[in-house]
């Protein structure tokens, strides 16, 4: 390891992370601390249908400022997987930032991926037993993303937004996640 390496593992990282939730965070209200750790999952759906098209990505999850926020990383193709070849629209390797508000008694989404510009903002709560998060695309399109089939080592999410239409609510993304050993 170099002095740069050893100055960001111990500098910013180690200012980042953190262990598990604030102190001051209720367990009732940690929507998303069941989701740390390392996720791998198959797409069936980005943007088209890729039910016959072999799909996969990766997710890792983790505490972060303090514990009052999770930070991810959503990368598809997986990163043994990624070459300098791919298309933009056909790569994702973002991060969301969900951040505690307590005021507010939700938690404030925020997903940027810098490889394709975009970048969402949205509210995130649970609804019965499913997390269920109400926002926008950069451009004010409405959108709503779902975890649903929650277990504890398994998830499906799902993105839609509603399209032109005023109405219709358009499948944008469908993901079926499975937690690493």
């Amino acid at each position: 390891m170099n002095m740069l390496d050893d100055t960001v593992e111990r500098g910013f990282h180690a200012a980042l992370t953190a262990p598990a939730r604030a102190a001051d965070i209720d367990a009732a209200d940690d929507l998303y601390g069941w989701l740390i750790g390392s996720w791998d999952m198959d797409v069936l759906h980005y943007r088209v249908d890729l039910g016959n098209a072999r799909r996969r990505g990766e997710i890792h999850f983790g505490w972060v400022l303090e514990g009052r926020a999770v930070q991810d990383v959503w990368i598809m193709p997986p990163r043994s997987e990624h070459h300098a070849g791919l298309a933009a629209a056909d790569t994702m390797y973002g991060t969301t930032l969900r951040v505690w508000d307590p005021a507010l008694r939700a938690w404030r989404v925020t997903y940027i991926n810098p490889r394709t510009g975009q970048r969402d903002e949205l509210t995130g709560r649970r609804v019965g037993n499913d997390l269920v998060q109400i926002g926008t695309h950069a451009d004010g399109t409405p959108i709503r993303w779902n975890f649903t089939e929650i277990t504890r080592d398994s998830f499906r999410w799902t993105g839609v937004a509603l399209a032109q239409d005023g109405v219709t609510w358009t499948l944008e993304a469908e993901f079926h996640a499975r937690r690493r050993r």
